[in-house]
């Protein structure tokens, strides 16, 4: 696996592929488990060369956020990568995504408004900023997304189409523990009593799915959901929503997602499922 550092030895490599090489992109933080590599794999054998990026991303982080003592391991990062079939990682530092004199931001209005766009408001400005950066220097056929991230999922495509990007979104669903709880970088923060507690968010996705397919109204489902989730939990929100839009306007017989997110102990937890 080639390893670049630079935009321009990247863009090097880039520009000395064939024209009708596909290229596959799966962006992440690092901190690699499971969910990240079934990005990867997902890739292999669709496309000629699969690029995956590690940037821990400093502007999508608001204040007092995990940003400083977030996991950082190229070393063990890079070997995941390549045992899962990647053919190139991307692993630039901050002066060269974020050089002296950067100015510019990507805004997504509307959808970006709730939920995580509230609890963390920087957020999706860092994601959508940095997915643009990186859609510009990989220049992909199709790009990785996880389910689990579903608003974050929401707001790069609104970007996408808004941009007129050419690269195609390929969703992930989410890869999970055998107990149910979704995999993610922060579960190791989890003490094992938490962790046992957090299992009821898996258990009130899935009986929210039951739920609505018995014909149960969503003010009915939202109130189960919230009744089963442990009460150690400090809830952000819990509702169901449309998938694209995150409005909780939704039409009767459209697209349904319902959506989680939490803090127990000193770890926020995000999770989802599709409904219909």
């Amino acid at each position: 696996m080639i390893i670049h550092h630079t935009i321009e030895d990247f863009r090097a490599w880039r520009s000395g592929l064939e024209s009708k090489t596909s290229v596959g992109f799966t962006p992440t933080m690092g901190a690699l488990h499971e969910g990240h590599l079934s990005h990867i794999r997902s890739l292999y054998g669709h496309v000629d060369q699969i690029v995956a990026s590690v940037y821990v991303n400093p502007s999508q982080f608001s204040p007092g956020e995990d940003f400083e003592k977030y996991p950082r391991d190229l070393e063990g990062d890079a070997r995941k990568l390549q045992n899962a079939g990647c053919n190139v990682l991307f692993y630039p530092n901050d002066s060269e995504m974020y050089p002296s004199g950067f100015s510019t931001a990507v805004s997504v209005q509307g959808v970006t408004d709730r939920y995580e766009g509230f609890f963390r408001p920087a957020y999706f400005q860092g994601v959508a900023t940095i997915v643009c950066k990186l859609l510009n220097v990989v220049d992909p056929d199709v790009m990785t997304l996880g389910q689990k991230d579903a608003q974050q999922v929401a707001v790069i495509q609104r970007m996408m189409i808004d941009l007129n990007l050419r690269s195609r979104i390929q969703v992930i669903e989410t890869v999970r523990e055998e107990d149910g709880l979704a995999m993610s970088s922060r579960n190791v923060y989890l003490s094992p009593g938490d962790r046992r507690e957090a299992l009821t968010i898996h258990h009130a996705l899935l009986t929210a799915k039951v739920s609505i397919a018995e014909g149960r109204s969503i003010h009915d489902v939202t109130e189960i959901m919230r009744g089963i989730i442990s009460s150690k939990f400090k809830i952000d929100y819990c509702d169901i929503v449309n998938p694209a839009t995150f409005s909780t306007h939704v039409s009767p017989n459209g697209p349904l997602l319902a959506i989680f997110a939490g803090t127990i102990g000193s770890t926020r937890l995000i999770d989802n499922i599709v409904l219909r």
